[in-house]
């Protein structure tokens, strides 16, 4: 029970959400756990993609209810302000998408709340074709928490948003990809290979150039044209000195795939 950490030689980490007899529900020691992973992960210049995932039978269920009973009790009978700590409990989880590298979602089963809302930190989903996704707080009397409001009208909209949001529904896998909330949608036992390929993918590109477009990417939203020309500008002004793109380049010239040194 906790966080599993497994490396691939190939540069790829998986991040195992594991505490499947209560579908992976969210505690702070499990988000302190998984803070600690993505710091050792942060810290590795060889690292080039991680896949998130959860133990089945599910991603995530979203968060611990002892944990949120406890912390309502506290709050009517003691006037407790539970501000920071949300803030501490968002940060541990939501660090998956601080990571240098692209981050794939591997969505095997149900992610709900809170669970979901690890699941768009990430850069990537893939979903399960029978899972549940949505975010229930309202239908729990529980304002959205964990960057539910920033994240989802980003990637469907303000409208498709609000309505997530307001009613609480979960969706199946088909209206999360139609609607864009994740890019696949997959049996569950091909999820995590699915994921992993991506990642692989992912890993066969120019570390030096995925790093930076995993910053680029980030900015975007918050830059005008102007600025986001200028970001494009520098990126590209460090890569005509990289070893990575003089390899792409003679890759290029000679006609086979890239060996890239990642730097």
């Amino acid at each position: 029970m906790g966080v599993l950490l497994e490396r691939g030689q190939d540069g790829i980490a998986t991040l195992t959400i594991d505490d499947p007899d209560r579908r992976n529900a969210m505690t702070a020691a499990m988000g302190a756990e998984l803070s600690d992973r993505c710091d050792e992960l942060a810290a590795d210049p060889q690292l080039r993609a991680v896949v998130v995932t959860g133990t089945p039978p599910a991603f995530s269920a979203g968060g611990d209810l002892d944990m949120l009973e406890d912390l309502a009790r506290r709050t009517r009978e003691e006037g407790f302000d539970a501000t920071t700590t949300m803030r501490s409990f968002y940060a541990r989880f939501l660090r998956v998408g601080d990571l240098p590298v692209p981050v794939i979602a591997a969505v095997n089963g149900h992610a709900v709340g809170a669970g979901l809302c690890v699941a768009l930190a990430a850069d990537l989903r893939i979903v399960a074709a029978d899972a549940k996704v949505g975010l229930n707080f309202s239908r729990l009397g529980l304002h959205p928490g964990m960057g539910a409001t920033w994240y989802l009208p980003r990637l469907l909209g303000a409208e498709r948003a609000a309505a997530w949001l307001y009613t609480g529904a979960l969706h199946d896998a088909g209206v999360a990809v139609a609607q864009g909330l994740a890019l696949e949608a997959v049996e569950a036992t091909e999820v995590l290979p699915r994921a992993v390929a991506l990642a692989r993918e992912i890993a066969a590109a120019s570390p030096v150039v995925v790093r930076q477009l995993k910053r680029s990417l980030r900015l975007s939203p918050q830059l005008d044209r102007a600025a986001s020309l200028e970001v494009e500008a520098a990126a590209q002004a460090a890569s005509y000195g990289s070893a990575d793109l003089a390899e792409g380049l003679a890759a290029a010239r000679e006609r086979r795939s890239p060996d890239f040194p990642g730097r």
